[in-house]
């Protein structure tokens, strides 16, 4: 029966499935990541979680396995209330194969670590891929050596927060397979080891509700998307369709009494990937377009937001520096003085200047009178040195002192995001931010959170507080902000926060981080209702995150992942051989609507496109190469030809599934 917990058996039980998925975590992702593969896949999973009540909190009544048999059960009932309509079984709306509803639940199982006797038990043995996502990184980098051993074979993706310690991880666990199985395959060690991190994957979406306009921006792999929502037209008005239609947006968009979205929304929710014909039809509604799609240029470092400068301007003030200009310039003037009076050559009269400056030469008793008028200014001179001397003292000491230091947010401050929790989902998004030259304003309770020292390196203005207490985030300056990000792993915390700032600010556009799309739901509801001229986002980081994971599970990755309200569409790069779908058929009629579309064509040859390539042979220069993004729509795919496309998340596992298929015959 689906949504059903059986108890776990006294003693470890070999696992009854081989060639299926594991997915290890002891928080949300794990649990989005096993309803993504169980429900959009098609996958067996089984779920390994920690014994849900902690002994130290006995009174949490509801386990962790309890939360992911209650969120499997809703999703099995979503999906058989979908077949008994007649629809596809995809919560994207494209078709999808095989989901598996109402035939298998997934499997649970608790266990306090991962250890040998909890991967035997969960079939790691015999497993095709292992997902370890818990949210500590050395328990996931011990799991992974862990599963290695058991088996050189499987597929493993890790969850971590360090980039450089997952390269080194990731070379390490490839060269422990190669070395365990001599005979192994190349285009299988390509895709052995994958690690991922959820805050670089949902970072730039969260940051993207920051922005006017609500831009959403895709960079991976040298190339950079740039999606944009658009208001539907005036009437007389022609709406500009950009490169490509990729959504259209709820009808109820502007209602306050209608969802966000969701995947409850039926039809009046979003629509991905439209065809003409619905685009046509959908007056009033508005749209995602693909606004550009080029190569990325490379990534620079984030700017500070007091900016890059001169070192002594970031240690000396402006006004020390003009005073000490301008003795530099009297004492040049006397040096010029004196050798036009006395006649000495240049470099000797601005020593006698120095040495009259510094009150260290001879009074001038026997010299005529302008060369006695000249060491009285220079001994003038000299006095207005000192004070200068012992402020820089001062000055450079209280550099020294507050470089150490927080900023406050200065006076005067606006137009600048109000971003809440730096922890790992608040430290990418404040990076992201300050990449697109947007100023910030960050607050934490915690002085030791993990973004305090990114802050502090980007020079950005941070409040020590609780978010909860008044005059919070007045010292953030919130009533002349342009938007609230409430990024905090609470969701009462970032619900309070939001209603306390839009007391302040009614206007004020808000994106706030939450769990529960049911929960999400009525807060959306409520704000837009109370507050219909603001603008209300609420984003899950398990839901934008879960995609990545699944697709590395089955071998794949994705290049980015844009919100569309509440559901999500994906961008990747795929190889056309081995998809009927793509070879052999048109640009046009490799297109179906609500599954995937094609957006550009990869020219460069395949032997150019790793970046380690090192072997000789003829260059490219003379050949086509780059991103070809206007493809003639009766362009025929070819089986050598790699493409960028657009997809649903049903509509890639479709892709991914066929592909799956054809290379196990």
């Amino acid at each position: 029966m689906l949504g059903s917990v059986s108890t776990l058996p006294p003693q470890p039980q070999r696992s009854p499935f081989s060639g299926h998925m594991v997915v290890c975590g002891d928080d949300a992702l794990a649990q989005r990541l096993a309803v993504e593969l169980r429900y959009v896949y098609g996958e067996r999973v089984t779920l390994l979680l920690p014994p849900g009540r902690d002994p130290r909190r006995p009174e949490l009544p509801l386990t962790q396995r309890g939360r992911a048999a209650t969120l499997f059960g809703r999703m099995s009932a979503a999906m058989n209330r979908n077949l008994g309509n007649g629809g596809t079984g995809g919560a994207d709306g494209g078709s999808g194969g095989d989901t598996g509803a109402g035939v298998e639940a997934v499997r649970i199982l608790e266990a306090p670590e991962p250890s040998d006797e909890a991967f035997e038990e969960a079939g790691v043995d015999t497993a095709a891929a292992l997902a370890l996502v818990y949210d500590d990184d050395e328990r996931n980098i011990r799991a992974a050596l862990t599963a290695r051993r058991l088996n050189p074979r499987v597929r493993l993706v890790i969850r971590l927060y360090n980039r450089k310690l997952g390269q080194y991880l990731e070379t390490l666990l490839d060269q422990a397979a190669a070395v365990a199985v001599p005979g192994l395959d190349p285009t299988a060690l390509d895709t052995s080891t994958t690690v991922l991190s959820d805050a670089d994957t949902a970072a730039p979406a969260l940051a993207a509700t920051a922005l006017t306009g609500s831009s959403k921006v895709v960079q991976a792999e040298g190339l950079l998307l740039r999606a944009v929502e658009r208001t539907p037209p005036r009437q007389g008005e022609v709406a500009d369709p950009g490169l490509c239609t990729l959504a259209l947006l709820s009808s109820t968009t502007h209602d306050p009494a209608g969802a966000e979205g969701s995947d409850s929304s039926g039809a009046d929710g979003p629509q991905l990937l439209p065809d003409q014909q619905s685009v046509a039809a959908a007056t009033g509604r508005g749209t995602v377009v693909l606004e550009a799609i080029r190569e990325a240029a490379p990534d620079g470092p984030a700017p500070r937001m007091g900016g890059r400068s001169a070192p002594l301007s970031q240690i000396f003030s402006r006004r020390l520096r003009r005073s000490v200009l301008g003795v530099a310039a009297a004492v040049l003037g006397l040096a010029v003085a004196s050798t036009l009076t006395t006649g000495e050559p240049p470099l000797h009269a601005a020593y006698l200047t120095l040495l009259d400056l510094f009150a260290m030469g001879d009074p001038a008793i026997e010299d005529s009178a302008a060369r006695q008028v000249i060491q009285l200014l220079s001994g003038v001179a000299g006095l207005m040195l000192l004070p200068l001397l012992v402020a820089g003292v001062l000055e450079a000491f209280g550099s020294l002192r507050t470089a150490s230091a927080l900023r406050r947010p200065p006076r005067g401050l606006s137009g600048h995001v109000v971003l809440l929790g730096l922890g790992k989902i608040g430290t990418r998004v404040l990076v992201r931010l300050r990449e697109l030259n947007i100023p910030v304003v960050c607050v934490e309770d915690d002085p030791a959170a993990r973004g305090i020292p990114v802050a502090r390196r980007l020079q950005v203005p941070v409040v020590l507080g609780d978010v909860t207490q008044e005059g919070v985030l007045e010292a953030a300056k919130i009533q002349r902000s342009r938007a609230l990000l409430a990024l905090t792993s609470s969701d009462t915390t970032n619900l309070e926060a939001t209603l306390y700032a839009r007391s302040v600010k009614p206007d004020l556009q808000v994106a706030l981080r939450l769990f529960d799309d049911e929960f999400a739901t009525a807060v959306y509801r409520t704000l837009r209702t109370a507050h219909p001229q603001a603008l209300t986002r609420s984003r899950s980081v398990s839901h934008l995150a879960a995609p990545s994971f699944a697709v590395a599970m089955m071998g794949r990755q994705i290049l980015g992942a844009i919100p569309v309200e509440r559901k999500v569409m994906l961008f990747a790069a795929i190889q056309v051989a081995g998809h009927p779908q793509l070879e052999g058929r048109t640009v046009e009629q490799a297109f179906r609507a609500g599954a995937w579309r094609v957006l550009a064509l990869d020219a460069t040859p395949p032997e150019d496109r790793h970046p380690d390539r090192t072997t000789a042979g003829p260059t490219s220069s003379d050949r086509p190469s780059g991103l070809i993004w206007d493809l003639h729509p009766g362009y025929v795919l070819r089986a050598e030809d790699r493409v960028v496309i657009a997809a649903t998340r049903r509509g890639l596992a479709e892709l991914l599934r066929r592909r799956r298929s054809l290379t196990h015959r």
